[in-house]
């Protein structure tokens, strides 16, 4: 079993920056890829960014690509993700995924970020 926890969202103007933290139990971190997803008010949870074990490897959902960056740190069991010129369509709760190739899938509780205009 993986917990994870996410911090860091928080109230943010349109064209400011947040970083979230999600940080897992346990000690094989590593071989999970992480990713954050994020739902707004009203629609499905969707897909924002993902990074492999080992962090070589980062994929993007569109409406991020090039203002949100993802990463993650090992040693501290924690996934990173920088927002940088956010918008307010940015607004949403983002959670935090783990999974493996076992099928292995744990989702944190989430962090609410709000972004005004």
């Amino acid at each position: 079993q993986v917990h994870l926890v996410e911090s860091g969202g928080g109230l943010a103007q349109a064209g400011g920056s947040l970083r979230l933290s999600c940080t897992a139990s346990g000690r094989t971190f590593s071989s999970f890829a992480m990713a954050w997803f994020r739902q707004a008010p009203g629609k499905e949870r969707d897909f924002v960014a993902a990074i492999s074990g080992l962090g070589g490897s980062t994929v993007y959902a569109d409406s991020v690509k090039g203002r949100f960056t993802i990463s993650r740190d090992n040693a501290k069991n924690t996934v990173y993700l920088q927002m940088n010129s956010l918008k307010p369509e940015d607004t949403a709760i983002y959670y935090c995924n783990a999974r493996r190739d076992d099928a292995a899938n744990y989702w944190g509780q989430g962090t609410q970020v709000i972004v005004s205009s």
